[in-house]
């Protein structure tokens, strides 16, 4: 990362938290460091800044700081600040949740298919968002015009599993901050297309917006491009032309593991964005084709599922670790894959 010279701002693109760094010159006169940060980040109020100050978000010389904390020259700043609040108003729903856990800090959800996180355009209602601003709405946190309020990640709108949101802006803080520098576990699952080669490895790639549609991420071979991204796997079960597989997050890009996976090869089943909604591997028997779309109508989506998630819990400081089972859709179509390859001899499972 360059050093930044006084008066200049680096702002790390992120999707749900921000990384902001400033190195002091020697003329740097001594100021409160919440005053200095107000004055030099248009999106954050002081409170807020004294509130990432208390989460340990502000670091100075790469040692936590408190708010008070006078600048001075050559002073390099450091800070994470949770997504700033949008200029759009967000209504509270009464949608069912299956909450988890829940205390004064955070709120662990078991996110179901088809439901998008927060409110975007064609989807400003209806969301994960929505539904937490109901279920917390004696809050102050969501009581804001915040468009993504207590969110530090996300699933996508087809992806279930667990997730996690903060209740109160210190605890936001904590948590972006364990994002930001990876700290969290994260473990998926997914049923993909083909026979993996290997037991277990690593796929690293670049991921960025594909230049001809928007809508959808690709790998760049080239470092200047996209964001780096890194996806550990291992198999879990094979079935021939599918195999079920667990993925470690290093990183936690957008549709990181569904471009990961399509970039080798392998995309994940009934993934409609990156070609996996069509039969790439098997015979061309039309009992087997009609094996697929029965499997497809069971799971209309992406087989993808957020399983694990352990974070350190923002105000006690213990790591706190939880699990989901693997929805009805997935269990269904995984034993129909265990009795349909127990009833078959497999000629070339990559034909």
């Amino acid at each position: 990362m360059k050093d930044i010279v006084e008066g200049e701002l680096e702002d790390q693109e992120q999707e749900l938290f921000e990384h902001f760094r400033f190195v002091m010159g020697k003329g740097q006169e001594l100021l409160r460091i919440d005053k200095y940060l107000m004055n030099h980040i248009k999106s954050a109020t002081r409170t807020k800044i004294q509130q990432t100050a208390e989460a340990g978000n502000v670091l100075v010389n790469d040692k936590s700081v408190k708010s008070n904390y006078r600048v001075k020259p050559f002073d390099v700043i450091s800070i994470v600040l949770a997504h700033p609040p949008r200029d759009k108003e967000i209504k509270p729903e009464n949608i069912p949740l299956n909450i988890v856990y829940e205390d004064d800090q955070v709120v662990v959800v078991n996110k179901s298919s088809n439901m998008v996180v927060h409110p975007g355009f064609g989807n400003y209602s209806g969301t994960l968002v929505n539904a937490m601003m109901y279920h917390l709405q004696d809050l102050p946190l969501f009581h804001t015009n915040n468009l993504r309020p207590g969110l530090v990640h996300r699933l996508d709108k087809n992806t279930t599993g667990i997730m996690i949101m903060a209740t109160n802006e210190v605890a936001l803080a904590h948590l972006a901050k364990q994002f930001f520098e990876r700290t969290t576990q994260r473990k998926y699952v997914a049923l993909v297309w083909g026979d993996m080669l290997d037991n277990e490895g690593t796929i690293t790639g670049n991921v960025g917006r594909n230049i001809k549609d928007r809508k959808k991420m690709d790998v760049f071979e080239d470092a200047s491009e996209g964001k780096h991204a890194v996806t550990h796997y291992k198999v879990l079960e094979r079935f021939g032309y599918v195999t079920l597989v667990e993925c470690k997050l290093e990183t936690g890009r957008t549709h990181q593991i569904r471009v990961h996976f399509q970039h080798i090869g392998h995309p994940l089943f009934n993934d409609s964005l990156y070609g996996g909604d069509r039969i790439l591997k098997g015979t061309t028997f039309s009992k087997y084709k009609q094996f697929i779309q029965n499997c497809f109508d069971i799971l209309p989506r992406q087989a993808l599922h957020a399983k694990e998630l352990g974070f350190k819990h923002p105000k006690r400081g213990d790591m706190m670790f939880f699990d989901s089972v693997l929805p009805d859709d997935m269990t269904q179509v995984l034993e129909k894959w265990r009795i349909y390859s127990k009833s078959r001899t497999f000629e070339d499972p990559n034909e």
